[in-house]
């Protein structure tokens, strides 16, 4: 640009002075060589900037540039629209559903943002290398990473579920630690969020994994965003919030520790199961929704039920997983834990679209 017109005026002056002869010296050659040399380090630094813009979501004041205004951008900000992926994946019912925002503007908001985020056929191929892409975070144990083909899959939910005391709320501590490792060691480069229904999230459990780890417990500590849900109305507003947090920084994954339990106590009996799956499904949903946006791991913990009829004296393990088909749908990867002798722990691949039905075994130690 600035510094290549100035190499070309420079050539100019040098080819043409009338003291000179037309051939420019060596030194002069090297000269503009050097300048423009400089020009395109500094060229490529500016397009690796872009580019690093370009990955991940796309702000949602991204669409101003489409010929929408300030005022429809901050009703979109503030009905939990924070990327134009959100927009984009929206349905034009829930559009309209926003104050102020008629069917026009709702079409207008789908036409603009799928201009810029690619929601039609690739092929398998290029599918495939996507998907060889895709980042998974340690678990803390190597067994159960084997297990999981290198740990827990980002962009997807895992669902882990079990009995009380089976190891479910200290595999989510760990993670929270093992996402902020560096991509080399099994990390995520980013940040943890935590949902907490039961109370049972405790900050020096995440300090001695990472004195384990070899990281700064203050760190960790700071990296981690915490959050007590109350009832499931709350729970489901917090993901709103999550929304928000994540287009300003970097995280790599959620935790919702359990997602089920406000439910058993919220709605009871027959006459209120409908309701309760709907609002579960909603939930699920906008758990699915932020980890494609934002590329996050997702694991949710769920507790079970023992099956008490006449069946049960028939069936190897009596005890099933809460949420019915709601939950199984939801979850990509599903993973049943169970008690061994000691300190040991089980863990079975219950439903997976690519793992094979397998076990490992791993421990429960102060770090």
């Amino acid at each position: 640009s600035l510094a290549l017109l100035l190499a070309s005026q420079r050539l100019v002056t040098i080819s043409f002075h009338p003291s000179r002869t037309n051939q420019p010296t060596n030194k002069q050659t090297n000269s503009v060589t050097a300048i423009m040399s400089r020009s395109k380090q500094a060229e490529a630094k500016v397009e690796a900037v872009e580019d690093d813009e370009d990955l991940g979501p796309l702000a949602v004041s991204r669409l101003e540039a489409c010929g929408i205004n300030a005022t429809d951008i901050k009703k979109l900000t503030d009905a939990g629209f924070h990327t134009v992926e959100s927009v984009a994946y929206a349905t034009k019912k829930s559009l309209i559903a926003i104050k102020g925002v008629s069917e026009a503007k709702a079409d207008k908001f789908l036409a603009e943002a799928s201009k810029l985020v690619p929601m039609g056929f690739t092929t398998a191929s290029e599918y495939h290398k996507q998907r060889s892409e895709i980042i998974h975070l340690s678990t803390g144990a190597k067994e159960l990473d084997k297990l999981l083909d290198g740990g827990v899959e980002t962009g997807s939910i895992t669902e882990i579920f079990g009995e009380f005391r089976t190891g479910k709320t200290q595999l989510c501590h760990t993670l929270c630690v093992t996402c902020q490792l560096p991509l080399e060691q099994g990390g995520g480069e980013g940040k943890a969020m935590y949902i907490d229904t039961e109370g049972t999230f405790r900050p020096n459990r995440l300090i001695a994994v990472a004195e384990r780890f070899n990281l700064n417990p203050d760190d960790v500590l700071d990296n981690v965003a915490y959050a007590r849900a109350y009832n499931s109305d709350h729970q489901m507003q917090l993901l709103v919030q999550c929304s928000a947090m994540m287009a300003e920084q970097r995280y790599a994954l959620v935790i919702v520790d359990s997602a089920t339990a406000l439910y058993r106590t919220d709605y009871s009996g027959r006459g209120e199961l409908s309701a309760r799956q709907m609002h579960l499904a909603r939930f699920l949903r906008g758990l699915l929704r932020i980890a494609d946006e934002f590329g996050v791991a997702v694991v949710i913990t769920n507790q079970v039920v023992a099956t008490v009829d006449g069946a049960a004296m028939f069936v190897k393990d009596p005890k099933k997983p809460i949420g019915g088909n709601i939950m199984a749908h939801a979850s990509t990867t599903r993973l049943s834990l169970r008690k061994g002798r000691q300190n040991t722990r089980v863990c079975k691949i219950y439903d997976s679209p690519c793992l094979p039905e397998a076990e490992a075994m791993f421990s429960i130690n102060d770090d």
